[in-house]
């Protein structure tokens, strides 16, 4: 059983979309950033960097005492060789997975992060770093569509982790400045996983999460999420 402690961001959908896609049975804990429950003793036990999402596996495939993951892309990496789905074996196949989950947890996530922070939830509006940001956005969609043409998914025709951990960073494009219309392969790619039914599931797990704040209105939630 997989122990999924979750709230509903980007990098929290890309563990539930994993879990989804491979039947893995799994429960949700679900940890209120916005009320600072990442800063809890018993959660910095297994997510020492007070971020979401970690897993427990209390079944690890070697048969010993359960085993925490934190940092989602090692999440997805750890659950794809615990299945062995959704990470080629082969070398080269493997290779270009890691490269492109690789690109994602360094570039892609936290350059799309700052966009969402500065656009959306900064106290003050400052141009140059929207402007930096969206540029940079523009640039990382410009590089993942130009992956995309002529593939039906980042790594080629087969759906890895590597399409789940981009995915649900690019389902806020327009918050983001983005219009898909200018990505078309990108566009193609987006609406594939979009209707997918393991994605449907996973995103409407979202709605069943209750203690929601909002970090543009809400000033304990602006405190947890940016002032700890």
């Amino acid at each position: 059983m997989i122990e999924l402690y979750y709230w509903p961001t980007p990098n929290g959908h890309k563990i539930t979309v994993f879990l989804e896609e491979s039947g893995l049975p799994y429960t949700i804990k679900p940890v209120n950033i916005g009320k600072g429950e990442q800063f809890e003793p018993a959660f910095l036990k297994i997510s020492p960097n007070n971020r979401m999402p970690a897993i427990v596996d209390t079944a690890p495939a070697d048969g010993g005492a359960a085993i925490s993951v934190f940092e989602s892309g090692a999440i997805l990496q750890y659950l794809a060789e615990k299945t062995g789905r959704f990470l080629p074996a082969d070398l080269r196949g493997r290779a270009t997975v890691m490269e492109w989950l690789f690109w994602q947890v360094g570039g892609l996530g936290p350059m799309l992060g700052q966009n969402h922070h500065f656009n959306r939830y900064a106290p003050e509006k400052i141009p140059y770093a929207i402007d930096r940001y969206v540029r940079e956005t523009r640039r990382l969609y410009g590089v993942l569509d130009k992956r995309l043409e002529g593939r039906v998914f980042i790594a080629g025709n087969d759906y890895t982790i590597a399409d789940m951990a981009a995915y649900p960073w690019t389902v806020s494009y327009a918050d983001q400045g983005m219009n898909l219309d200018d990505f078309p392969h990108l566009k193609r790619w987006h609406e594939h996983i979009r209707d997918r039914d393991a994605t449907r599931r996973a995103y409407a797990l979202a709605d069943t999460i209750d203690g929601k704040l909002d970090a543009r209105t809400d000033e304990e939630a602006r405190r947890n999420l940016f002032g700890r």
